[in-house]
Formats: C-alpha cells, structure tokens, sequence
C-alpha cells in the first residue's frame, strides 16, 4: 500500500489512503456514483509492484522488446545476404536499411511519447496499429527488387510501426512498477538481448534454406501472431479519468546541462555501438570463416532519474521520465543513423588490408575497429564529468 500512495503523490486528484479515486463533478463537488454514501465515486486499481496484471504487463513488455527490437539487431545476417545474393549483390548502401530502421525507432520516440501523452485516451491501442504496421513492412520488403525498396519498407516502414508499437510500454511501466521499477526494466530491456542470441541464428538457418522472400514472410506471420495477442495486455494500470488530471510534462530538461552532457556522450557512442551488429557476420565470413553472433542492450538504466532530479532541484517543473528517454532515445537515433554511410566509408576499399597489424586490424575492417572503440571509450565520458564535479 506504501508504494501505492508515493506512486498516486504526483495526480493532482483527490486520492484517499485506500487508493480509491473520487471524480468530482463539473461544480467541483465530489459527485457519488450510485452507492457511496459520502458522495464519492470509487473504482479499485491493480495492485502495483506485483499482482497478476502488472507481471502480465510486464511478460507482454518483454514479448515485444525482443521482437520489435531482435529483427534490426539481427540485421548483420540479412546485410550479408543481401551483400553476396542477387538481386541485391553489389549494391551500395546495404547498411543503410538496418541503421535506418533502428535509428528512425529511436528518433520518433519524443514524438511518439508526446502523442501518446496528449491522445492518452487511445495510446492503448497504438501497440497494436504498429505491430500491424511491422508485419506488412516486412510482408511487402518480401517482394523487393533493389535496396531502395529494402529501405524503404524493412528500413523506414517497419521502423515506424515499431516506434508506434513500443512507446506505450514505456509510458505504462512508470505505472505499474514503483519501488520495482529498476527489476522491471531490466527484465523488459533483457528482452532485446534474447533475441539478439536466438534471432540471427534463426534468420541464418531460414536464409540458407528458403531465401529472403520466404524468410521474410515466414517471420512477418510469426510475428503477427505472437504479438498481436500479447498487444493487449499492454494497457495503463491508471484510468483516462485519473490520468488526465496528471501535471503536463514539459520540455524543461533542454534547459539543464546535465541532459545534454549525457546526450553528447550518448549520441558519440551510439555512432559505433550498433556497427558491430551490423558488420560481424561479414567479419566472420571474411577473417574467420564461421559466423558468432552477440547481442546489445539498451543505453543507460539511472539517467533518466538523475536528469529529473536535477530538474527538481533547480525548479524546472515536472520533468516526465518517460519524455527524458524519448529524448535520449532520439540521440541514439541520431548516432545509429550517422554511423551507416559513415561506416560504408570507413571500410571502403578495405584499407588496412594485408598489412602487418596483429589480430583483426589487418582483415580490412581495421578503421572499423578502432572507430567502434573510440566511440565506446568517449561514451563514457559522463564518468569523467561527473569526477570533474559537471554533473
């Protein structure tokens, strides 16, 4: 019940210490709802932090972590497909439809968490038009003849349905999980890492058997019909009528240093985070002639608390969490869209190949190498600031 009341503190609408809402009418009056005698209207809520809604929240949070977030992160099996059969053997730009379908993801989230704040009465339903969205881009790359069309609708299309299908789990999670809200999205984010194991071996195996156009099709029908139902489980524990009440978020963080120190770190690395994904397989097949496969994470787990205490503090307003990882999920996307023509450059030609450098800097993706770990060592500077007391 404690961690009902902290969580119910910042609805500006009268609560009592039951966590029993009471709607006032258009007078201002409480007005009763056919049985309360102290003339209060009274619905109970889901418990929080546990109970069976919130855990099947969370199952269906993680089902679509995985699946919206494991197929770009398995691109790398897919470029080097498309790199070595036809049509597409040759082209350029091949890295671009990964980049793009996991940068665009990240750069609409602001405007996806915003929508959803503002049209709260139907952000519910949004998981399901994206999911909808994902399995017809992937339904209609299946019949693409050149990357153009890859881009467009494996890169672009699905990117969009996938934003539109992910932000509500995000926006519900503040929710349903309080004192647990750490465990809750770790166990959501873990989502991404096993599909990163398990996908790229499924879409190897299903690329060598059946081609890319079976494949493609195969995966848009298993993808509609696990998520579709698990969709609905994604829903607010709050009603519209409470949530309504909620303070409006605001864009006050841009004002804070602190934001744009860890944007500046975390765009720097996100421009080499996603290379590797992307470039392994090509690596294996080409220096090692066998194929591993990783998988990648989320980006910081406590930042988004830390700028909104800083916003506290300095009387910035309420700072939405949730608007705070939108905005650092855009920077992300920015990184991620950047490093896919940079890293057509950085490997073009091969240079480096055949030179005397010891383990992989002379297989020809020796530039690519060392710019993924520049990024990754500039990527913590946030360490750096925060000893040298600017953050």
């Amino acid at each position: 019940m404690a961690s009902r009341d902290i969580e119910l503190e910042s609805i500006s609408h009268p609560i009592s210490r039951t966590g029993v809402f009471t709607t006032p009418d258009e007078s201002g009056t409480q007005q009763a709802d056919s049985q309360p005698e102290d003339g209060r209207q009274e619905f109970s809520l889901p418990p929080v932090d546990g109970g069976k809604d919130a855990w099947l929240f969370l199952a269906a949070c993680f089902a679509i972590e995985a699946l919206v977030w494991g197929f770009p992160f398995s691109f790398g099996v897919f470029q080097d497909y498309y790199s070595t059969h036809e049509p597409f053997a040759g082209s350029p730009n091949v890295a671009v439809i990964g980049t793009c379908a996991m940068g665009i993801m990240y750069l609409t989230c602001p405007l996806m968490m915003g929508l959803c704040r503002i049209f709260a009465r139907w952000a519910r339903w949004t998981s399901i038009v994206g999911l909808f969205t994902m399995c017809l881009a992937l339904a209609m790359s299946s019949f693409s003849s050149n990357i153009s069309h890859l881009i467009a609708t494996q890169g672009v299309l699905y990117a969009i349905g996938g934003g539109i299908a992910y932000c509500p789990c995000i926006l519900y999670i503040d929710e349903w999980f309080v004192q647990r809200k750490g465990l809750a999205y770790g166990i959501m984010w873990s989502g991404t890492g096993l599909a990163g194991v398990v996908l790229p071996l499924l879409m190897e195996f299903l690329l060598r058997t059946v081609g890319f156009r079976t494949t493609l099709r195969i995966w848009s029908g298993v993808l509609f019909a696990l998520t579709i139902p698990l969709s609905f489980y994604i829903k607010p524990r709050l009603p519209y009528s409470a949530t309504s009440h909620v303070k409006p978020f605001s864009l006050s963080m841009f004002l804070l240093p602190t934001f744009w120190l860890y944007q500046l770190a975390n765009v720097i690395e996100a421009m080499g985070f996603f290379l590797p994904g992307i470039y392994l397989p090509n690596y294996a097949r080409s220096a090692l002639g066998a194929a591993s496969y990783g998988s990648a994470a989320h980006y910081p787990f406590g930042v988004m608390m830390d700028i909104v205490r800083k916003g506290e503090s300095l009387d910035q307003g309420y700072i939405d969490p949730s608007m705070v990882f939108g905005w650092l999920a855009a920077g992300r996307g920015i990184g991620n869209v950047v490093s896919g023509p940079l890293s057509e450059n950085l490997i073009r030609s091969l240079p480096w190949k055949g030179n005397t450098a010891p383990f992989g800097y002379s297989s020809g993706y020796g530039s690519l190498i060392v710019f993924t770990g520049v990024t990754a060592l500039l990527g913590g500077a946030s360490f750096v600031w925060r000893r040298l007391g600017m953050l």
